[in-house]
């Protein structure tokens, strides 16, 4: 699809959801917030401050930072949710809280963007890794960054399947396996929402070990009305749910 006509198919998109949801004002209001975030974005300083997370990639020579993104992509992440990289050490503390044996489990990453979650979590002993991701040149970095990524050690292939598919994380059809799910805040709320439904009603005719791993948890609100997921630990940054136990 051509880059202008996705851009005009998601911006309207966004534009009857926020009308419908708070009205024909607040959309308009927010759309202006929108074109100034962009611009602002567009400033040499602003670009230079997504920089800050450069370490990891040159370690790994990976192309994982928010710096490098073009202004099309960008503006599709405004529209949708834009595109963070997780910090390394927040990471690693939430797989520690997760406190689990990852052999028997499948790590699904919802709105994986460039896949430094995926190449994270490479490093643990998941059976396979799965990256979902809506924007198209997102995904394809992420694919070329897993190439990138075993190029230099071929041992981390055989730990794990890994795969990014291109798709709509709302509408994502989960496995029946034990999974770990990561999510750094990567929908908006209406698209989080119809997600979590998905995965109550998944786990309610499959239950199964199922945890959340939710970094920036501004929305974690959405997981009150799930019966089968609990609050199992967190800090300001991040967020853990487990399964319930039986009643």
């Amino acid at each position: 699809m051509p880059e202008t006509v996705r851009i005009v198919r998601v911006l309207r998109a966004w534009w009857r959801t926020e009308r419908k949801t708070a009205g024909p004002a607040a959309a308009l209001q927010k759309l202006g917030a929108l074109v100034w975030e962009f611009f602002r974005g567009s400033l040499p300083e602003s670009r230079r401050a997504r920089y800050g997370d450069i370490d990891y990639d040159w370690d790994e020579r990976v192309d994982t930072s928010s710096a490098t993104l073009d202004w099309r992509t960008r503006l599709l992440g405004l529209l949708t949710s834009p595109y963070q990289p997780i910090p390394p050490d927040e990471f690693r503390e939430m797989m520690e809280a997760l406190a689990l044996d990852f052999s028997g489990f499948t790590f699904i990453d919802a709105g994986s963007g460039k896949g430094r979650a995926l190449l994270l979590a490479s490093n643990y002993n998941f059976r396979r890794i799965l990256g979902i991701e809506l924007i198209p040149e997102l995904a394809r970095v992420a694919r070329e960054n897993l190439d990138k990524f075993h190029a230099r050690d071929r041992s981390r292939r055989e730990r794990a399947d890994m795969k990014v598919v291109c798709g709509d994380a709302g509408d994502f059809v989960f496995p029946d396996e034990p999974t770990v799910l990561f999510l750094f805040n990567p929908l908006p709320e209406p698209s989080l929402r119809e997600l979590v439904r998905n995965l109550a009603r998944s786990l309610e005719l499959h239950p199964r070990a199922f945890y959340v791993a939710y970094a920036n948890p501004v929305l974690e609100h959405v997981f009150d009305g799930v019966r089968v997921l609990r609050k199992t630990a967190g800090t300001a940054q991040y967020s853990i749910f487990g399964p319930s136990p039986a009643p």
